[in-house]
């Protein structure tokens, strides 16, 4: 079951879209201040949050800031009475999912979550059935002889979805593609120890270390301005 944290302080008179949304089939957890919706984010576990911007103790904008300090991903709608710029600027800034402006019926509110719930998950399950079709492709890769430019190539591709998969959030998936990172740093490893002896001696060589002055910082020492840190 979605469960969706709703911080107002006139949290009594939205009664009727608690009830309305609970008979959808969402846990809602009621907060009238944003003291209390901290408290009550930091004991529970919330798939959305809503956050009135004028509540007694800290704003809606201050209590943002901390649950984004805590969970940065988490979806917060912010509701507020107030159109002005500035709020919807800082508010955005905040990186909120949404901003609704009050009245609120309920059907506003059902909309706001769907388009944010749903489409995380649309986006968290398009982004594991890609990865599905690459893992083979990459682990046919990494059973071939590849060079320097392949495994450069293989790495940017593992790089590129453990990117895609921390922002889908799809905690199965990472262990996957850990398992196959360790696969690519064992292969890469007997790459380099094959290797390494002709590099040393020029043949073949990426850039190494001993010579990255002579090939890539000997060259503008005649340049003027030259600044040197080491």
């Amino acid at each position: 079951m979605i469960s969706i944290l709703w911080a107002d302080d006139e949290i009594d008179i939205l009664k009727p879209h608690i009830i309305f949304l609970e008979q959808k089939g969402y846990n809602v957890v009621t907060a009238k201040s944003g003291d209390e919706a901290l408290d009550r984010f930091n004991e529970s576990i919330f798939d959305l949050v809503f956050l009135d911007e004028n509540m007694p103790g800290y704003t809606g904008l201050e209590t943002l800031v901390k649950m984004k300090a805590i969970r940065p991903n988490i979806p917060i709608i912010m509701i507020t009475k107030s159109e002005e710029e500035s709020i919807m600027e800082e508010a955005i800034g905040s990186k909120i999912s949404d901003y609704l402006i009050k009245p609120v019926n309920p059907n506003q509110i059902l909309l706001s979550i769907k388009k944010n719930i749903d489409s995380q998950r649309l986006v968290g399950e398009r982004t594991t059935i890609n990865y599905q079709q690459e893992f083979r492709n990459i682990g046919m890769r990494l059973s071939e002889s590849l060079n320097k430019q392949e495994w450069i190539e293989v790495f940017k591709k593992l790089t590129f979805w453990e990117l895609e998969i921390e922002k889908s959030g799809e905690e199965s998936v990472e262990e996957i593609l850990s398992m196959q990172k360790q696969e690519a740093n064992t292969q890469f490893f007997r790459f380099v120890k094959e290797n390494y002896k002709n590099w040393i001696n020029g043949v073949d060589a990426p850039l190494l270390s001993h010579n990255l002055i002579r090939k890539n910082v000997s060259t503008l020492l005649d340049e003027k301005p030259l600044y040197f840190i080491l």
